[in-house]
């Protein structure tokens, strides 16, 4: 017999702070953080709009002893999963309990700051060593070991990386965990630390990162109709995810359910999407839910900003919902924190926990013309929607590499 599936906890590090409640509130707001940044060193720096977490000190709760150990995406990560364990009032676990509690983690680049410094010290500085620790700091598996090290949790210690999807499949299989009993509690989430100078130029290469204008913060404009590409984040987002039953037990708080997860793999393109292939995830995540497209009020869109990439996802949806299309509510908070890469997912879904606890729908910030193509569903311009009714809730993650998953979420 499938398990429900209930969010206890959150832990959030982003360009908006670290606390959901204010991040979900400022984002109902509208209120972008993105900003011009310098990416790199003179005199080859860039300038690009990104979503930077420019205020994250994470002494206070690591110690500075273990901060040499921990690239700054495992930092991010044990930060957000520490202060979501405390949120879900999980201190008194005793060691059986834990010993069975698992780890789900999602990065798209692990710890690529550190493999550019040490191709910087190797190719530029011309040093015939590196530091013992790049291995142990780079590996993507590091982030989720330290928050197990960190949270003495001894089930499932395991890493995703589906560009960005991972976090969100991380979500989604830790649900199947709690769902079958494999876990009465897990840690999921993910985390991407502030792209390297190399990186950023990747990106860069592929014209499809938004220009930085006269407005950065307005850079990022999901489904209008003068979108020009995404732009770049870092954070990390942790969701406990817990048996509905064990969470009655203890009298824990209940932000929302997770109800069904379902995911797909496009099979056509490593870069451009493909709208039947987003279908089949959505529609799987529905069966799982055992939800009609009819009882979706919301959807929290994957809504990169790029040219391709919305109208394929409006597509879908347009055809998973119907009729009922126009009368369903989407954004892309995007649009204010900026794209996550391998943690998108998991801020996304906890901006989609945060809708149904709050019944307010976040926008898509700078919306003020849609795109024809992206037109037929009920579009959050602006500023948030208050008051709302939602019972059922999608979170869209769609990933370079045709890979899709997608979160079915209810009101608690």
């Amino acid at each position: 017999m499938k398990r429900r599936v209930a969010i206890t906890g959150l832990g959030l590090v982003s360009s908006r702070g670290q606390s959901p409640a204010a991040a979900f509130e400022a984002w109902c707001n509208g209120v972008s953080d993105i900003a011009l940044h310098d990416i790199g060193e003179a005199p080859y720096a860039t300038a690009v709009p990104f979503a930077l977490c420019v205020d994250f000190d994470p002494t206070a709760v690591l110690g500075r002893s273990r901060l040499a150990t921990m690239e700054r995406v495992s930092q991010l990560s044990a930060v957000a999963a520490i202060s979501a364990w405390h949120d879900a009032q999980l201190e008194g676990l005793d060691t059986a309990q834990r010993d069975s509690a698992c780890v789900l983690w999602g990065t798209g680049g692990g710890g690529t700051n550190t493999t550019e410094r040490s191709y910087h010290d190797l190719f530029v500085k011309q040093r015939p060593r590196i530091s013992p620790l790049s291995v142990v700091l780079g590996m993507h598996n590091a982030a989720a070991s330290h928050i197990a090290l960190q949270l003495g949790l001894g089930g499932d210690c395991l890493t995703y990386s589906v560009a960005c999807a991972s976090s969100a499949v991380a979500v989604g299989e830790a649900f199947r965990r709690v769902q079958s009993g494999q876990a009465d509690i897990a840690v999921a989430g993910g985390a991407e630390a502030a792209m390297p100078f190399g990186i950023v130029k990747a990106w860069e290469s592929m014209k499809i990162m938004a220009p930085a204008g006269t407005r950065p913060e307005a850079s990022c404009r999901p489904f209008h109709a003068g979108r020009q590409g995404l732009v770049l984040g870092e954070g990390s987002a942790a969701l406990i995810l817990e048996d509905w039953e064990h969470a009655h037990r203890r009298s824990a708080r209940i932000y929302a359910e997770i109800a069904g997860y379902g995911s797909s793999c496009d099979h056509m393109h490593l870069t451009t999407p493909d709208a039947q292939g987003q279908l089949r995830a959505l529609r799987q995540a529905l069966r799982d839910a055992s939800v009609n497209p009819e009882d979706v009020q919301y959807v929290n869109a994957h809504g990169t900003a790029t040219l391709d990439g919305d109208p394929v996802e409006i597509a879908a949806l347009r055809t998973l919902l119907g009729a009922h299309a126009p009368n369903t509510l989407v954004s892309a908070t995007k649009s204010m924190h900026g794209h996550l890469l391998g943690a998108a997912g998991a801020i996304e879904i906890m901006a989609t926990a945060l809708a149904l606890q709050t019944q307010n729908v976040p926008p898509t910030a700078h919306l003020d013309q849609i795109d024809p193509a992206c037109a037929g569903l009920d579009h959050v311009c602006g500023t948030g929607r208050a008051g709302v009714k939602l019972q059922v809730a999608l979170s869209n993650s769609f990933a370079f590499g045709g890979s899709n998953a997608v979160l079915v979420l209810k009101a608690a």
